[in-house]
């Protein structure tokens, strides 16, 4: 009994300091458990920059020490800010791609990617960042607005860029910061019944030329990006390739006041597996840079979103972060080329991809890109979970009806651990009563208190820990099937029934939320009464504190918990009704 006390006071302890720290968010103010970055990065004291990583929009301070290929080239620091318009570029040149999928805008000073606009993600149904108050204010999004992934702008700036370094000089070569790439002739909309297109960028600096060209495909997101390096100077040069994501540490559409969701970089090799690198960790230069491999990527993740540079297998890369302000970061590889004659050309070949993270496209276009889905320790649990969601989609073709059979096969599968616990919180509760009669025989002694409830326990063959082992095994399970709940885009857009037409966002009437709440205290009722009066109340008012934090989370991951909840309602009064027809307590 003391054991199970512990556990209710410690779990809602816990969510009432989180609720805590979650409302002063959305008022505002810092997190206590889960500070913002930006506060971290603006003490990051400035350091040399990396030798041989390339530069970007600002001033950057290394986040790890160069390695053997970083030390192969010359330090490709590039000062200066990033250009937009200035006397020497002349002004902002956008060339604008649409595809199918995508509208994305390159800027043709470096042939960055300024902005990719993704066409089938609606935005409309993001305002579950906001939660109560986007219902409240009425400000949501409007319905021709899209998911922008990168963007450069007055509140954002996401850029993909690539360039070469290893010239004479640090500007030398053609590279993001310092070149302006001519856009060839050829189509920009991939046109009725076309299946691929391919948009051409060249330049030439420093005895190199450089044309970099990107080949989209209908209904994918992933771009081919090529980059063909001819030497045409006089002299042999050793260049080499960098891939570089950019991106602000601020917080975007999707994410929520009430749960927190990795943003950030990311990388991968066959060796060392994920690894999120977090903005705080680079900036406070203890950011660990996987060892060069010839596998691997790059990637810049967020809620149900992600950008990487996948170069081909079988390339050496040497993996760089750092700082380049206080808000400002960049993820990247390096790429040797080898020695070019004069005359001669190398290429290379890799994947940008700027879009969702649908899981079985994301496993086909890399090993380990699926990971970017991230459940944390409980992967190896919520992989499997998601694996049989899917399949239940593939059977019903409606993701709502796929959580609710898949809650209806974990509740069987967990049947006889659940039922054990329900038998044993019946079993309390039918001696509750008794248990009362002896607190109050013994008063203050606890010491006899406890021999007399022993007593009684061992005379009515009750486990006190019966009805919270079962429970506590049952717990990885639940907390996985949060995860795969709470950041499978899948859910997006995904409607299931009446009001229902998002299961990623909450439910606009607050209907399940309620339900929550009305289904957590019906299985209050139903459990035995603790003997302390001040912990019955505080379990009374636990199913409210819940369903107030439900109120602002998605929909689908509400249906799990409602559902879940009105199982066990069955289940547990089936089994109290059983044990009081067989065994009637007196």
């Amino acid at each position: 009994m003391e054991f199970q006390r512990t556990i209710i006071w410690v779990v809602f302890g816990m969510s009432l300091v989180l609720l805590w720290d979650r409302w002063q968010v959305s008022q505002g103010h810092n997190a206590f458990f889960f500070p913002g970055i930006t506060s971290n990065a603006s003490k990051a004291p400035p350091s040399a920059p990396v030798a041989g990583a390339p530069a970007s929009t600002e001033s950057s301070t290394a986040s790890a020490p160069p390695t053997a290929a970083a030390s192969a080239v010359q330090d490709a620091s590039i000062p200066g800010a990033e250009p937009k318009a200035s006397a020497a570029s002349g002004p902002v040149e956008l060339v604008h791609i649409q595809t199918d999928l995508l509208h994305v805008d390159f800027d043709a000073q470096g042939a960055v990617l300024v902005r990719a606009e993704l066409l089938q993600q609606d935005v409309a149904s993001q305002w579950t960042a906001q939660g109560l108050a986007g219902f409240v204010t009425g400000k949501k999004p409007g319905p021709e607005e899209h998911v922008v992934l990168f963007d450069r702008s007055a509140t954002r700036e996401y850029l993909a860029q690539s360039g070469l370094i290893g010239g004479a000089d640090s500007t030398s070569l053609p590279n993001h910061r310092s070149t302006r790439f001519d856009i060839l002739p050829g189509p920009r909309a991939l046109g009725e019944g076309q299946q691929e297109l391919s948009v051409r960028f060249e330049a030439e600096s420093g005895g190199v030329r450089l044309r970099k060209t990107f080949t989209f495909r209908r209904g994918r997101y992933d771009i081919e990006v090529r980059h063909e390096v001819e030497n045409v100077g006089n002299e042999a040069l050793a260049p080499s390739l960098y891939l570089q994501l950019t991106r602000d540490n601020g917080k975007t559409e999707e994410d929520s006041s009430f749960y927190k969701t990795y943003t950030g970089p990311a990388v991968y090799t066959d060796a060392e597996h994920f690894r999120k690198i977090s903005f705080d960790d680079i900036a406070k230069h203890d950011a660990a840079q996987p060892k060069p491999a010839d596998n691997g990527w790059l990637a810049m993740v967020q809620h149900y979103f992600l950008s990487a540079w996948i170069p081909a297998t079988g390339v050496q890369r040497e993996f760089y972060t750092r700082a380049l302000s206080d808000r400002l970061f960049s993820v990247g590889a390096i790429l040797p080329l080898g020695s070019i004659a004069p005359g001669a050309k190398a290429t290379q070949q890799a994947v940008l991809y700027a879009g969702p993270q649908n899981q079985s496209k994301l496993e086909a276009l890399a090993p380990g890109l699926d990971r970017v889905a991230d459940y944390g320790w409980l992967d190896p649990i919520a992989k499997p979970l998601f694996w049989l969601l899917g399949f239940l989609y593939g059977i019903v073709g409606n993701w709502g009806w796929a959580i609710v059979l898949l809650t209806i096969l974990i509740k069987i599968a967990f049947y006889p651990l659940a039922a054990a616990g329900f038998k044993s919180m019946a079993r309390m509760k039918e001696v509750a009563p008794r248990l009362a009669k002896l607190k109050e025989q013994y008063g203050e002694d606890k010491q006899k208190l406890q021999v007399a409830m022993m007593e009684l326990y061992k005379q009515e063959k009750i486990n006190p820990l019966g009805g919270c082992l079962p429970i506590l095994v049952q717990i990885p399970v639940f907390i996985a099937l949060y995860w795969v709940l709470l950041g499978s885009v899948e859910m997006r857009n995904a409607p299931w029934i009446l009001w229902i037409h998002d299961l990623a966002t909450p439910d606009p009437w607050f209907v399940l939320p309620a339900l929550m709440m009305l289904t957590s205290w019906i299985q209050y009722t139903l459990q035995p009464t603790p003997p302390d009066p001040v912990q019955a109340k505080m379990m009374m008012i636990m199913p409210f504190v819940f369903g107030v934090m439900f109120f602002f989370f998605p929909s689908g991951l509400v249906l799990y918990y409602v559902l879940n909840n009105g199982l066990s309602i069955l289940q547990q009064w089936r089994i109290n009704k059983v044990i009081a027809g067989a065994k009637p307590v007196g």
